[in-house]
């Protein structure tokens, strides 16, 4: 058993040794193991146990099988189109993993209004196939006459519209995430976005508070167990076109 007296100052976990220095800077090298006395009390000394490298998850954000250290696929000329930044961002944060592998890019239009022009000016055909997701494309409204439109048009073989019942992308998170049993009915009178934000208590005064809404609202999504069913199979339909 040694007479020096020190703490420990490091630690070689090959040499199996550890470094004691005293309170004058002296320093000395010692076995690990037995021999040491802490608190007057004999004690066995081990290297610290090296914590385990956190597991990589075995399933993206979508639920598909996790590729690691796989490199982006170099972009397919198909691409998949949303209405809004929201979309967008949303897509990106449960699909992203996916669509890198498979090399699929998201734009967002700013709307569904010039949906012909931008198709007129992407030439869609057998290898550039586009998927366009729609808010709230339910019989009757704009958006499905939109839709209909294209299926009729000379490159509507080559493009697929899909939507979701929701007035808007916010919707489709499911509202218990949230901490609400659903999402507000907001009359049409008001602009629904701001609407919701008044109707949980959140600034609504302008388009900051309402993009810090929607921060929130994101942050809340780490899956796709928290969307509602009616989104989670239109990006996958939409998904399996452009690439298929």
């Amino acid at each position: 058993m040694t007479d020096f007296c020190g703490e420990i100052v490091g630690v070689d976990r090959d040499l199996h040794t550890l470094t004691l220095e005293d309170r004058r800077g002296k320093r000395r090298t010692f076995p690990l193991g037995p021999g040491f006395l802490l608190e007057g009390r004999p004690v066995i000394l081990t290297a610290p146990v090296r914590a385990a490298a956190p597991a990589k998850p075995t399933r993206t954000a979508s639920g598909s099988v996790a590729v690691h250290d796989a490199k982006a696929r170099v972009a397919r000329q198909s691409r998949i189109y949303v209405e809004g930044r929201h979309d967008a961002e949303l897509v990106e944060k449960v699909w992203g993993d996916d669509l890198r592998v498979e090399g699929v890019v998201v734009e967002y239009l700013d709307g569904i209004d010039d949906l012909s022009e931008h198709l007129r000016d992407f030439r869609p055909a057998p290898e550039r196939k586009v998927g366009v997701l729609v808010d709230h494309l339910v019989p009757g409204s704009k958006e499905s006459r939109i839709a209909q439109a294209v299926a009729k048009s000379p490159v509507g073989r080559h493009v697929l519209v899909v939507g979701h019942p929701y007035v808007d992308v916010w919707q489709a998170v499911k509202p218990e995430r949230l901490g609400v049993e659903r999402w507000p009915t907001i009359p049409r009178s008001i602009e629904w976005k701001k609407g919701v934000c008044q109707s949980f208590g959140w600034p609504h005064r302008d388009q900051a508070d309402t993009a810090r809404a929607w921060k929130h609202i994101l942050g809340r999504v780490s899956s796709f167990t928290d969307l509602e069913p009616a989104f989670l199979g239109r990006v996958e339909e939409l998904i399996d076109f452009v690439t298929g």
